[in-house]
């Protein structure tokens, strides 16, 4: 993964979703032999000549400016995550391979603040990951809330690893294929942030082999930052509930992360239960 033309892939997935009509071009004389854009029509579209965004797509310039970035980003429709993942992306290609190199392994240690906040907002579940959702810690009710994962060893405890491959997972998460689609589209951007990163490069092929929906939606390339949002879950042992995610990040990248129910709703009554069950009250 970290030896592909990044930038370029990514252009031309984008370039792929749109066609003349969506931006105003004329569907033009000719079979198409690929979906969506043209090269051409897409230089054109963003005031670039066609050799140079030939270049960019094929890794050959890899130094485009901020305004070169912001003409493609317009021309293709990005969002604002899209837009900021493309300016990432280039930054990276910019700099020089010696500078960019990462040895493998990473800082496991979670600050004892962040463990304090862990006990402090119990018994909500909540959890420490790192970039790739790796859990570095998580209260009784974070590991109780993901129904089996307290069978696998601590070091292979991963939010995503767990969505894809845990048996649970499916009737865990209700809307699982939205879950499934924003822990990709999170690590499209974990991607662009360090690309050379060996344990993104190993968990991407580890779960591109072991799920066909993993593959399909990292071919897909959806990009977003993930904020909280309100998820429905299914616990065997407590039933249905609905909670409220808050992601803060930390300078290191670590992120805490908590799932929280409505006061005094029957979805706290559940947390209460899930407590219960978890054996930590």
């Amino acid at each position: 993964m970290t030896e592909r033309n990044a930038l370029g892939e990514f252009l031309r997935s984008r370039r792929g979703r749109l066609n003349p009509a969506q931006v105003g071009l004329p569907a033009g004389t000719g079979r198409r032999q690929t979906p969506g854009l043209r090269r051409e029509e897409l230089a054109a579209l963003a005031g670039v000549s066609i050799d140079y965004y030939r270049r960019l797509e094929q890794g050959r310039d890899t130094n485009p400016g901020p305004g070169v970035l912001d003409a493609l980003a317009t021309a293709l429709r990005l969002s604002e995550d899209e837009r900021q993942h493309l300016h990432r992306l280039a930054r990276h290609a910019a700099r020089p391979r010696a500078v960019r190199k990462r040895e493998p392994g990473g800082d496991r240690t979670v600050r004892p603040g962040l463990l304090q906040l862990l006990s402090a907002v119990r018994p909500v579940p909540a959890y420490v990951l790192d970039p790739t959702s790796t859990v570095l810690a998580a209260n009784a009710e974070g590991v109780q809330l993901l129904a089996g994962i307290d069978a696998w060893p601590p070091a292979e405890r991963n939010f995503i690893r767990y969505v894809f491959t845990h048996p649970a997972a499916r009737q865990v998460f209700v809307s699982w294929r939205s879950m499934a689609e924003d822990c990709v589209a999170h690590l499209r951007t974990v991607q662009a942030a360090d690309p050379d990163s060996p344990e993104l490069a190993a968990l991407v092929a580890e779960l591109a082999a072991a799920s066909a929906d993993f593959a399909e939606l990292w071919r897909h390339y959806d990009v977003r930052v993930k904020r909280g949002s309100r998820r429905a879950f299914h616990h065997p042992a407590v039933g249905r509930f609905e909670l409220t995610s808050e992601i803060l990040t930390a300078v290191d990248g670590q992120r805490f992360v908590v799932f929280q129910p409505e006061p005094g709703s029957a979805d706290h009554d559940a947390i209460t239960l899930l407590s219960m069950v978890s054996g930590a009250v």
